[in-house]
């Protein structure tokens, strides 16, 4: 059985395909024939050792959170999924791993893959939907008739949350690269900036929310930019931005939140097709790590990058 994994914290070059023993499933735990995985930004801030003080220093550790795949075993106590059920979901910090032949990851972030979906679909959603649904239906409350700007708005976070957003019933404005402003409309953006030209200073007391999810935006920006009551919501915070999310109730961290009750939403919208997956480049496991390093130091435009182990 291989898995992308690495025996020290480091950059690119400590990654290495190889063999590796699965345990079996403890209590509360599947394990899972991963079909398919996506990529995320956090799995390298990862393997950098910058989450360190979350993630330990356990090694070998694989590479890799979200997944789509069967169901292949399962441990005690796991009473809602089965053995050949077709799942979606993401491990958790400390457990990763998911660019594998197969994994192990807990029931209760583990979810019965959408019909309407492939594999590689599914594995393109857990974290990114996660994200954008803590952010704006938890932390936020977006609201029908509210105005929201998502920076970055066709990037794996943004894409999501511009559907999240219309599911609500908000306005959404956004900034992305003026290439694919056109794009940017026929997702259901109202007003797309190039993110090159935005000026926050237009947008004076403009919006209900604000999703930083490019980083790109200061903490006085997103207050000028702020209605009464709204609320800026950061998943890229820098040490002041940390700060406020403390101190300050306009400014809130995103950490995504997997649970059954929201992924039972996110999954009922992508079967009727208001929330569609964007998948950008699928390549087997073989190719992993030079896709990995290329998104890693490029980005992908256009959808998740996504490992499929069957291939």
């Amino acid at each position: 059985m291989k898995r992308v994994q690495y025996h020290r914290y480091g950059g690119p070059e400590v990654l290495k395909v190889e063999d590796f023993t699965l345990p079996e499933p403890g209590p509360g735990q599947v394990r899972i024939k991963v079909m398919a995985a996506s990529a995320n930004p956090m799995d390298w801030k990862i393997r950098k050792g910058e989450m360190k003080f979350l993630t330990g220093g356990k090694f070998p550790r694989g590479l890799g959170h979200d997944f789509a795949g069967i169901i292949e075993a399962v441990g005690a106590n796991v009473t809602r999924l089965k053995v050949g059920d077709e799942v979606f979901g993401a491990t958790g910090l400390k457990e990763s791993g998911t660019f594998a032949e197969a994994a192990i990851c807990d029931e209760k972030t583990t979810f019965i893959k959408p019909r309407a979906i492939n594999f590689e679909e599914a594995a393109s959603l857990p974290i990114v939907t996660a994200t954008a649904w803590t952010a704006l239906v938890e932390k936020a409350n977006l609201r029908a008739g509210q105005r929201l700007l998502i920076t970055g708005c066709l990037g794996g976070v943004g894409h999501v949350s511009v559907q999240v957003a219309m599911l609500r019933g908000a306005t959404v404005a956004g900034s992305c690269s003026a290439s694919r402003r056109d794009e940017a409309l026929a997702l259901g953006v109202s007003e797309a900036v190039d993110y090159r030209a935005f000026d926050a200073s237009n947008y004076h007391n403009s919006f209900d929310v604000v999703f930083d999810t490019h980083g790109s935006l200061t903490i006085a920006q997103c207050n000028d930019m702020l209605r009464k009551g709204g609320v800026a919501l950061h998943i890229v915070p820098t040490p002041l931005k940390m700060i406020y999310g403390v101190i300050n109730q306009r400014h809130k961290i995103i950490f995504a939140h997997l649970t059954p009750e929201s992924m039972a939403e996110v999954s009922a919208a992508v079967e009727l097709g208001k929330i569609t997956p964007q998948v950008g480049k699928v390549v087997p496991l073989s190719d992993a790590i030079s896709a990995i390093v290329d998104f890693e130091k490029n980005g992908l435009s256009g959808g998740k990058l996504v490992i499929s182990p069957m291939e």
